[in-house]
């Protein structure tokens, strides 16, 4: 769930084509806010618009509050949002934020006795006990091939474990040479850009400008002569130089951090901050970390949290698709590879404490230890808590190749299923009736259904910067808490159904357009149907899924919790 700070719209992937399972928000970043870009003025809250009446794929929120649910009332449903930390101070999300009520504030003392000292608002895994986080990370293909290029030189490698190392070797030798190249490229380009942009602004005395306010002007100079010339291409192109510039930046800085943190073999802040983890290499250890579950850079999951309940009717920023909501914040993630101890104790929490719903916007590669996820996810499914989870950003078939974790068991246990049946994997798409968003991962059996996760407006922390509250991010990450919302509408408005049975509806009542659809990933003008990118062949809706609960029967079993 890898994240930026800046506030951006879509860019082109065939420029960037750099994808974190989480972070498409910053690495498919705007470049020009007039190059296929939805007019947010007219559609700001899009995802919860219906795709007869406002023509866009949205999933039918207002109309379902409008024609089904109005006068109904819902009961509060708790949905943990496993991110990277979320603004609990937001405007629009204070006041639905979980609150442990069997906790005293910033007391020092574990007052519910579950093994976490004030976990008011959820817990942080990716912290010390003096309150530290880790904000970067490395890759988990990274610290794989740390891990067994120091048993290779000790001699002490399996042969199983060589055969594996040669996969790691392989990946990781060819992403970090991507990146490093990728990063070269651009910085050169961006200081290209920036010198021409200097010149241009040093004789029209505004920073912002587009080639039509540029075009016409006559000069002997000639670096203004190329600086023009130099904005008129990149014009042509569809990218005014100031946007092109912002972009560049953003992306430089990305790439930057992914040199010195995601591919660095010696980089590994987990021993000089989470002081209070006994054995990292113990799976099994459950009880480290902090309260603190804001964390240094909070926008992805604040982002997330504002899609799936943002606060309804408020007359502030934007609609979440869900009312009723309390957002229990675990941070799992920091700005690199999440780790698979903390996301099968961040399961484990979040099922202990009451959630009914998981939003895991999250993903890569490489898993270190599954099996211990696969704990989780069973615990999980066995207390019926529904997880959602994004499909990832890599244009890739999941059928084919990993993104991790999986609702599939690496190891089956005798008389126990192959996978979760209260898990949905979810890909993205945009707002025009024939386009998935070229980003998203796909998979006719991995993949269950898809839900806008282009431009999406929600809630960012404050910056002091610019005081914005509210702004666009793309990706599966923003896909996958439409379908955690439109799950917790389900799950609040009918609450005898169980996890399995709103799994059921959602994938049962999904619009099956008739269009073609591009090829995430795939050569222009590629197309396919959607039978034959996801399960379901479908595109989540609210509407459909009330009507469809209004006639099942519920069947929700009571938690059999173990605290």
């Amino acid at each position: 769930m890898k994240l930026t700070n800046a506030l951006l719209v879509v860019m082109v992937l065939s420029i960037f084509s750099l994808a974190k399972a989480t972070e498409a928000d910053n690495l498919h970043l705007a470049i020009n806010a007039n190059t296929n870009h939805i007019a947010l003025d007219t559609f700001p809250n899009w995802f919860n618009l219906d795709f007869k009446s406002d023509n866009v794929m949205g999933v039918s929120t207002e109309r379902t509050y409008k024609e089904l649910l109005k006068g109904k009332k819902g009961q509060k449903v708790v949905v943990a949002v496993l991110d990277s930390g979320i603004d609990i101070d937001h405007e629009d999300l204070k006041d639905i934020i979980w609150v442990n009520k069997d906790e005293i504030p910033n007391n020092g003392k574990d007052d519910d006795n579950n093994g976490y000292v004030d976990d008011v608002n959820g817990w942080n895994f990716i912290g010390g006990s003096n309150g530290s986080h880790i904000h970067h990370d490395a890759l988990e293909v990274t610290r794989l091939y740390a891990y067994y290029q120091k048993k290779e030189k000790e001699g002490t490698l399996t042969n199983k474990e060589a055969e594996y190392f040669k996969a790691v070797k392989k990946e990781y030798n060819e992403q970090s040479a991507d990146v490093n190249s990728k990063y070269s490229y651009y910085k050169v380009l961006l200081d290209e850009v920036k010198g021409h942009a200097t010149a241009i602004r040093k004789e029209i005395g505004k920073d912002e400008f587009t080639y039509e306010d540029i075009k016409d002007i006559k000069t002997d100079d000639a670096d203004l002569q190329a600086a023009i010339a130099f904005a008129g291409v990149w014009s042509g192109r569809g990218y005014e130089l100031p946007y092109l510039e912002a972009g560049l930046e953003g992306n430089v800085k990305s790439l930057e951090s992914r040199v010195k943190y995601y591919y660095n073999l010696d980089f590994d802040p987990r021993a000089d901050i989470v002081d209070n983890e006994k054995d990292y290499y113990n799976s099994n250890e459950r009880y480290y970390g902090n309260g603190d579950v804001v964390g240094p850079d909070p926008f992805h999951g604040t982002h997330v949290a504002g899609i799936i309940a943002a606060i309804r009717n408020n007359d502030l920023g934007i609609d979440g698709v869900a009312d009723n909501v309390e957002i229990m914040v675990v941070r799992v993630v920091p700005d690199g590879d999440e780790r698979d101890k903390d996301v099968a104790n961040a399961i484990r929490y979040a099922v202990d404490n009451g959630a009914s719903i998981i939003n895991m916007s999250f993903g890569k590669s490489f898993s270190w230890d599954k099996d211990i996820v696969d704990q989780a996810v069973r615990y999980a499914t066995k207390n019926d808590v529904l997880l959602v989870h994004a499909a990832g950003n890599d244009a890739k078939n999941t059928d084919i190749e990993d993104n991790f974790p999986t609702d599939t068991y690496q190891k089956r246990r005798l008389f126990r299923s192959k996978q979760s049946n209260t898990w949905l994997e979810v890909g993205a798409l945009s707002w025009k009736e024939d386009e998935v968003a070229g980003f998203s991962n796909y998979g006719k059996d991995g993949v269950d259904l898809f839900a806008p996760g282009v431009q999406i407006n929600s809630t960012v922390p404050y910056d002091e910067g610019d005081e914005k509250k509210y702004g666009e991010a793309s990706g599966t990450s923003m896909a996958a808490p439409v379908v955690a919302g439109v799950a917790a509408v389900l799950r609040s408005y009918y609450p005898t159904l169980s996890a399995k049975q709103v799994k059921e509806i959602l994938m049962e009542t999904t619009v099956k357009p008739s269009e073609k659809y591009n090829l995430p990933g795939g050569e222009k003008g590629e197309n396919t149907s959607l039978d034959e990118l996801c399960v379901t062949g479908g595109i989540v809706n609210l509407f459909e899924a009330v009507k469809k609960a209004e006639n099942t029967r519920g069947k929700r079993k009571k938690k059999t919790v173990k605290p």
